[in-house]
């Protein structure tokens, strides 16, 4: 099993699906990393030589993956909510900040739908 970037890959995927388990990377980028490197992309994880493995390796950390990726993330956020604009104030309350509409979706973001029959219920003390 190869462990790239502190991540464990699938050892029965082709490589180029496989590279897609480290956040940050997806097929397009996994495919610009497969053709630097010049590891088939039909190769299995579980097929690759040690020499291979170090290759991408090398490659991979020259792209910002995993923990650097989510940390820059999460300071633009933070950069966004602390200069208080529309982005920002979306992030903080917990909306939809892309332009989604709110009034049927995001409940993922708003919460599980309550039944307002039994809330007028338990207000009356039934």
């Amino acid at each position: 099993m190869a462990r790239i970037a502190g991540v464990d890959l699938p050892k029965n995927k082709k490589i180029e699906i496989a590279l897609t388990y480290i956040f940050g990377i997806g097929l397009s980028t996994s495919k610009k990393v497969l053709k630097e490197t010049g590891v088939s992309p039909d190769k299995k994880v579980k097929d690759l030589t040690p020499e291979e493995v170090s290759k991408l390796q090398s490659e991979v950390d020259k792209l910002k993956v995993e923990g650097f990726l989510k940390a820059e993330i999460q300071r633009n956020i933070k950069r966004l909510m602390e200069i208080g604009c529309y982005r920002g104030l979306r992030h903080r309350s917990g909306m939809p900040v892309r332009g989604q509409r709110t009034r049927h979706n995001a409940r993922t973001r708003k919460g599980p739908r309550g039944n307002v029959f039994r809330r007028l219920r338990q207000k009356k003390g039934e």
